[in-house]
């Protein structure tokens, strides 16, 4: 038997157990859980073929109680003994996509990098779309180009079209950017023609996630007139590897900011669903930003109502995300296109002028949150590396 040992201040203790996907040389990739620096193989542990597969996805479907059950059985585990073929060294292990993603939907919910893009794009006209205030804007994604952390991005080509150009050209994209954002997996989705309501955000999403939702703002300035994002946002989005239960993330709830005008019914909610979350953006190894996920406008659960609203149907394994986190100084900008203004505006990095990404370069986000305990639980990280473009067919 194994006793875990939980290093004071660890951002993986019995307040957080995030879940993941794991494997390990010659077997197949199965579901664990984070403890400390060790992975722990539920199906082993538990004896519950549930978790001898390869995604969260069977195990989401079963719903909260289950979910608040397992987490249970877990932190009494962990606590003693646990076998020893349970237990793996983080070290030791691949870690995979953790769910099968069914569809992905990305939003728009933080009011200052719509502010800030408004003003970028549309210097003489109101920063906000006259819709921004009374609805979560978001559009819908490529769930099949979605990739685990530590995935390397090939930088996107596709059309691009400067101002001054008489015609539009192809090739690499040479503003490729991050977006920093936070994102919720559906554990129980709602059939066609149905709804979820505010107050059923916790009964359906299992968990978040850390997400990179890579921009090649060049692409994307060219196409999304009038449709919006198409291509310049689907060549990859990057996931981290730990989905945190979103029955840890209680005690890092927050009232969203004051949201005028009132939003219609369908959208308020007796206890909002803020979350006081704090993400870190490095580049290239050097901290360049740190958004509070607090400043968002809307909150998890007013975008999923949003989402199911029209009935829409949602399924376990659905993944939508906030759009990127930004707060109102400089240094919290979640977006290279915000942090430089443009690109008008370089920062230094590690002693060169930058503004956005270029072959080589590799991002890495993370996050942490208070937990129930009064430490702070981590979310592991989303991280990524640009290779060069390949050569279109």
């Amino acid at each position: 038997m194994t006793e875990i040992a939980i290093p004071e201040g660890s951002p993986f203790g019995l307040a957080n157990l995030p879940y993941g996907v794991f494997s390990t040389p010659g077997a197949e990739p199965r579901v664990g859980v984070r403890v400390a620096d060790s992975v722990v193989d539920l199906a082993v542990a538990l004896g519950d073929d549930t978790f001898a597969r390869p995604s969260l996805n069977a195990f989401m479907a079963q719903g909260r109680a289950r979910w608040a059950e397992v987490r249970r059985r877990i932190t009494e585990l962990v606590s003693g003994d646990v076998p020893d073929a349970a237990v793996h060294p983080l070290a030791s292990v691949t870690l995979h996509l953790p769910f099968e993603v069914a569809d992905y939907v990305d939003f728009y919910a933080s009011e200052h990098h719509a502010s800030n893009l408004g003003r970028l794009f549309r210097p003489d006209a109101e920063p906000l779309m006259p819709n921004w205030k009374h609805l979560p804007v978001g559009y819908h994604g490529r769930a099949g180009t979605l990739v685990v952390s530590g995935t390397e991005i090939v930088r996107p080509n596709g059309q691009r079209k400067a101002p001054a150009d008489a015609a539009p050209t192809f090739g690499p994209s040479a503003r490729l950017d991050i977006e920093a954002e936070v994102g919720f997996v559906v554990g129980t989705g709602s059939p066609l023609g149905a709804s979820v309501g505010t107050g059923d955000f916790a009964e359906r999403v299992f968990g978040a996630v850390l997400v990179n939702d890579w921009s090649a703002r060049d692409i994307q300035a060219w196409e999304y007139v009038p449709l919006g994002p198409n291509l310049g946002k689907s060549f990859a989005t990057s996931v981290s590897a730990w989905v945190v239960p979103l029955l840890a993330l209680e005690a890092a709830r927050v009232p969203t900011p004051t949201q005028d005008p009132e939003p219609l019914p369908y959208l308020r909610e007796s206890s909002p669903w803020g979350l006081d979350l704090d993400l870190a953006v490095e580049w290239n190894g050097q901290r360049v930003s740190r958004p509070p996920y607090r400043e968002m406008y809307w909150s998890p659960a007013q975008m999923l109502a949003h989402l199911t609203v029209n009935g829409a149907a949602s399924r376990t394994g659905d993944l939508y995300a906030s759009g990127t986190v930004s707060g109102p100084e400089k240094d919290q900008r979640g977006a290279f296109i915000e942090l430089t203004w443009g690109g008008k505006e370089p920062i230094t990095v590690n002693g060169e002028e930058r503004t956005f990404l270029q072959d080589g370069d590799e991002v890495v986000i993370t996050a942490t949150a208070p937990a129930a305990d009064g430490s702070r639980l981590g979310f592991g990280e989303v991280r990524g590396r640009i290779l060069p473009a390949r050569a279109a067919e």
